[in-house]
């Protein structure tokens, strides 16, 4: 099944109120001609101004990460249940910065992404190397042992409804960028091994890049077979820029 590709903003911890509100508006009057899917993920107090911005438009909105558990005492933890309160279609699960800076692990992974599935949120699973693993040779099998954490709890329909994004732990808010050559090779790692569970779902499921991408290279990456979109992180502040990536895309 032949679908648009998919960008995604990823804000980290930027943005006020004020600001949010025009950047969202902006973006969203820049791609509403585009034959490409969009949406921002945004800090957890910024969800309600996405809703109300955003609403109208044809871009949809998320969080940038969620909790395991449905409810509880859990302090600082936000639910998939809260989420969809909001109107999120989307969200992040294990971003590179989670995994680091918070430990989560591979099974907390899995288990955010299944949260996600139940509650029809669409997870955007992230996978990636450090430049450790890459330089000794462990690329591969680091993103393999991620993307088997994950899609080894799923069942068929499960897996097509994720999203995998794959971001190079080296080139996040580094400034480089992974060739097309690179992105494409790994996203040939990530769709084979999904094709081992099911061809149906690696047909349809969207693999993102993530790791520092720019207008200037975002039409060089888009032209690398299986590349479905990206995940923006820092390009996805400013309008311009991630309209132009958007029209890349397109």
């Amino acid at each position: 099944m032949k679908r648009h590709p998919i960008l995604v903003g990823n804000w980290k911890m930027h943005g006020s109120r004020s600001s949010s509100v025009e950047l969202m508006s902006s973006i969203a009057s820049g791609v509403s001609m585009r034959p490409v899917d969009v949406a921002l993920c945004v800090p957890f107090p910024l969800l309600q101004l996405a809703e109300e911005t955003l609403g109208s438009s044809t871009v949809a909105w998320g969080a940038q990460t969620l909790s395991e558990n449905e409810d509880g005492a859990h302090t600082g933890d936000v639910s998939a249940r809260m989420l969809r309160e909001f109107g999120c279609s989307y969200v992040i699960v294990g971003h590179s910065e989670r995994r680091s800076a918070h430990g989560e692990s591979d099974e907390v992974v899995a288990a955010k992404t299944r949260t996600a599935l139940q509650a029809r949120l669409t997870p955007i699973v992230c996978v990636g190397e450090t430049v450790f693993d890459r330089e000794a040779g462990l690329a591969k099998s680091i993103i393999l042992r991620q993307l088997d954490a994950v899609m080894s709890t799923l069942d068929e329909v499960e897996r097509e409804r994720c999203i995998v994004a794959y971001e190079p732990v080296w080139a996040i808010g580094t400034g480089l960028t992974a060739t097309p050559e690179q992105a494409a090779e790994a996203h040939g790692w990530i769709r084979s091994r999904i094709a081992e569970g099911s061809a149906v779902a690696a047909e349809s499921i969207r693999i993102l890049y993530g790791g520092s991408v720019k207008p200037s290279g975002a039409k060089d990456l888009f032209s690398m077979p299986g590349i479905d979109g990206a995940l923006v992180g820092g390009a996805s502040l400013i309008s311009e820029s991630f309209v132009a990536i958007a029209a890349a895309a397109a």
